[in-house]
């Protein structure tokens, strides 16, 4: 199943350093001043799988500033397909995004959320939508300059409807490879686990295991590294598809653990994680 992450960056808060790669990158730089104390919030609840927590704390500011008005909407996208719900309020904050867009850059983001929000719609069984997928990101890339952070996520986003909808793996890989390039030049930590995660999957569809295991492994490595809780169970299920035994057993073990401590999130890994033991009498 194929995951998503949220695109652009805003410190909501004065500051005296970068903006905070919560949006789309991974945890919040470490360090006084990097990061204002609404996006550390943020971060920290998105990471938990609080998304609907770390949505209301953008609200104050999503009413008029559209940068976070469009991250209030990609975190929604995002629950949806970690959870196979939310998708009212992500349609709503979507369209509230699309109403304050302002420019080509604005206008090409929230586009590029509507490609996933209609990505995620269709891969997860609710309703097919592929056409709208393709339209929305086709016009992202009309719409993003060659030069804005967001090309990275898109690419990505592209990869996921080459790889699920299209079935054309290697235009997938192309793709996955593109907005790998740009993520590591942005020092985009999370985008590149997620790009690393499907392009070991595509190597093991093609009998690459040796490639797929370095790949899961480094994906696991990097969201350990930004502490993304929520994304850490798919990543051990992964690896422990090319793992051995006994560390196979052990790594699905862990994840199911995971899985459990978030309330069952991603709800389609259900299937993919050992039940728990049986409660002691």
């Amino acid at each position: 199943m194929a995951e998503t992450a949220m695109s652009r960056s805003v410190r909501l808060e004065p500051g005296d350093g970068e903006p905070a790669p919560v949006f789309g990158g991974g945890a919040p730089p470490p360090g006084p001043g990097r990061t204002s104390p609404v996006d550390g919030a943020v971060w920290r609840l998105r990471s938990r799988g609080c998304w609907e927590d770390a949505a209301a704390l953008l609200e104050p500011y999503a009413a008029t500033d559209t940068a976070a008005s469009l991250r209030r909407a990609a975190l929604l996208v995002e629950q949806c397909m970690y959870t196979g719900d939310g998708w009212d309020a992500a349609e709503s904050a979507l369209r509230a995004a699309e109403a304050l867009a302002q420019d080509d850059e604005e206008r090409g983001a929230a586009a590029c959320e509507r490609g996933q929000l209609a990505y995620t719609a269709t891969v997860l069984g609710v309703r097919d939508r592929s056409d709208e997928a393709r339209a929305a990101l086709g016009r992202a890339a009309a719409l993003l300059p060659p030069a804005a952070r967001g090309r990275a996520m898109l690419d990505y986003r592209r990869g996921l409807l080459a790889e699920h909808l299209s079935d054309t793996p290697q235009s997938a890989i192309a793709a996955y490879r593109r907005a790998h390039a740009a993520a590591t030049a942005l020092d985009d930590v999370l985008l590149c686990s997620f790009t690393l995660r499907h392009l070991a999957g595509l190597a093991l569809r093609e009998g690459e295991v040796a490639d797929a295991r370095r790949g899961f492994t480094e994906s696991l490595r990097l969201r350990e590294e930004v502490g993304f809780l929520v994304g850490m169970a798919p990543a051990l299920t992964s690896l422990a598809d090319v793992e051995p035994e006994p560390e196979a057993t052990r790594l699905r073990e862990e994840a199911g653990r995971l899985f459990r401590l978030l309330g069952g999130v991603p709800t389609w890994l259900a299937d993919q994680v050992p039940a728990p033991p049986p409660a002691a009498a």
